[in-house]
């Protein structure tokens, strides 16, 4: 099945080979195509924009450390970006994980700032509408759905990345759908009762 992830860039295998053999301008190349993916897939995990910047740099460190290792394209491997991407998920979870293992509240800082490219959970007509329903879910439900929709895991992959049950992610994704619904309509019917608001709001977002 064609994925709809931002991360899935075509890599050309000489790009490749000129980076594994340690070619700076190869690997700027790769960072300037993956930068903003990256990041984005970070900020929608972490939620805030500095630790996302964070990620982003950890994870190029480590492609930069282990692209010689790469072993996956042709027909049959699994194609760069997708390593790439498993990279950043990782740390971006780890992240997660730790500020939550040390009773750290994780909040939202204008998440819908960012624009991005990337295909948003089903139901949502409006981006910035979109990202600040995103905004007020809870992190870990955020990141599966965000996983799931835009990103294409299935629920044994994200299972497993999260060290849960597929069960729990499908839990967490009803329950997220649902509440990014309820958002979402909340926000058309007070658009909708107040024309004043939604112009300006328009303006504001344009």
């Amino acid at each position: 099945m064609p994925t709809t992830s931002s991360f899935a860039i075509d890599v050309p295998d000489t790009l490749l080979a000129r980076a594994r053999a340690g070619e700076r301008p190869a690997f700027e190349q790769l960072y300037r195509w993956f930068e903003r993916p990256v990041f984005t897939l970070a900020l929608r995990i972490c939620g805030d924009r500095e630790e996302a910047a964070e990620v982003l740099q950890d994870t190029m460190l480590k492609v930069l450390n282990r692209v010689a290792e790469f072993r996956g394209g042709g027909s049959a491997g699994s194609p760069f970006w997708a390593w790439l991407r498993q990279i950043a998920v990782n740390e971006a979870l780890m992240r997660l994980r730790s500020r939550r293992s040390h009773g750290i509240e994780v909040t939202i800082e204008d998440e819908y700032a960012l624009e991005d490219h990337s295909p948003p959970p089903p139901a949502a007509a409006d981006a910035a509408q979109l990202q600040r329903a995103m905004a007020q879910l809870p992190a870990i439900t955020r990141s599966v759905l965000w996983l799931y929709h835009a990103e294409g895991y299935t629920h044994e992959e994200i299972a497993t990345l999260m060290q849960r049950t597929a069960s729990f992610s499908k839990s967490q994704l009803a329950r997220g759908s649902r509440r990014l619904r309820q958002l979402l309509d909340g926000t058309a019917a007070a658009r909708s009762d107040n024309p004043a608001a939604a112009a300006t709001l328009e303006v504001r977002h344009a």
